[in-house]
């Protein structure tokens, strides 16, 4: 354990209704080998035993405290105000979600590392989720990438390494810089959020597990997975960041690319008769980006994919059997 002259890291959980994973994810922050951090639960006006778990923490360790919104609010929005419970002293920021933990060395190893590059704003490990490692992460001779390569490599489509909230610590004058540190309007907010750190930073990464996530069956990961958002995502992002990364002909090939793919996904959703909720998501996204997506797009690319298939049905078969959503690509 470190001495309290150490740089203070704040730690935040966000949650709502967690009473089945808090407990685990609190024990996990009291567990860690690392010594001078605080740690405020933010209780969104949870129904179930959340905030009596978190009240009973707080009264048993000083360096807990409970912060209990006045009214519901929705999961970006939450997170914001989590990250703004962040100690004004404090050098970091490390958010878990509740139904997330860390692994013992998880602070020590980040703080480590940002104390040794300063110029690093941001930095990331691997995840465990389930009985799976997660992240592509860099080489492993890299430990840090300057903020306009990890840019450029996340808008070009990987290596991906960004991973979750969870599984990244935030260097706390980043999360300070503007009012809202999260895009409340975008459900990859955390994603955009680094992307726009990168230009004032660099990319550290950490080349060990250092945090376990899970994916609950109403989290935002799994409507992301559902509704495969994270097509959306890529097109927001090269929209509205990738002027600031990519070359011109980069961007227009990479959005060439991206719409394309995406199309293809959309072509593929006409097939299996997805729900109207589907579609009105989907069309709203679309419009917003400036991409009117009608009926005549659809048919046109439900189309190529049925000609795909009729051309080439054991390619068409195989693509058909992977998942229409790899992970935060």
């Amino acid at each position: 354990m470190l001495k309290d002259s150490a740089p203070l890291v704040s730690v935040v959980t966000p949650v709502y209704n967690g009473e089945s994973y808090l407990r685990q994810c609190v024990e996990s922050v009291l567990a860690q080998t690392y010594g001078n951090w605080d740690y405020t639960i933010v209780n969104n006006c949870s129904t179930d035993a959340t905030l009596e778990i978190a009240r009973e923490y707080a009264a048993r360790d000083a360096r807990i405290h409970v912060h209990n919104n006045d009214t519901f609010v929705r999961v970006i929005q939450n997170y914001n105000i989590a990250v703004r419970q962040a100690s004004p002293s404090s050098e970091y920021c490390k958010v878990v979600a509740a139904d997330d933990w860390l692994f013992p060395e998880c602070l020590q190893r980040m703080v480590a590392l940002g104390e040794e590059c300063r110029n690093v704003g941001i930095i990331g490990a691997y995840q465990l989720c389930g009985t799976r490692v997660e992240w592509q992460g860099l080489e492993i001779s890299e430990k840090v990438v300057s903020g306009r390569d990890a840019g450029r490599r996340e808008l070009l489509g990987g290596p991906y390494v960004i991973g979750t909230p969870t599984t990244v610590m935030f260097r706390s004058s980043l999360i300070r810089s503007r009012p809202s540190f999260f895009n409340e309007s975008n459900f990859h907010a955390d994603t955009e959020a680094c992307v726009e750190s990168f230009e004032r930073c660099d990319f550290g990464f950490i080349h060990q597990v250092l945090t376990y996530g899970r994916v609950a069956k109403d989290s935002l990961t799994s409507f992301s997975q559902r509704y495969n958002t994270y097509s959306v995502n890529n097109l927001h992002m090269l929209k509205h960041h990738g002027a600031k990364y990519l070359t011109e002909t980069e961007l227009r090939r990479r959005l060439q690319n991206v719409r394309a793919n995406y199309l293809e996904y959309l072509g593929k959703q006409v097939w299996k008769q997805r729900e109207p909720e589907f579609w009105a998501y989907h069309r709203s996204k679309m419009a917003e980006l400036g991409y009117p997506l009608t009926r005549m797009t659809l048919v046109g690319a439900a189309a190529r994919v049925g000609l795909d298939l009729l051309l080439n049905p054991k390619r068409s078969l195989q693509k058909a059997f992977q998942t229409d959503h790899p992970s935060f690509r």
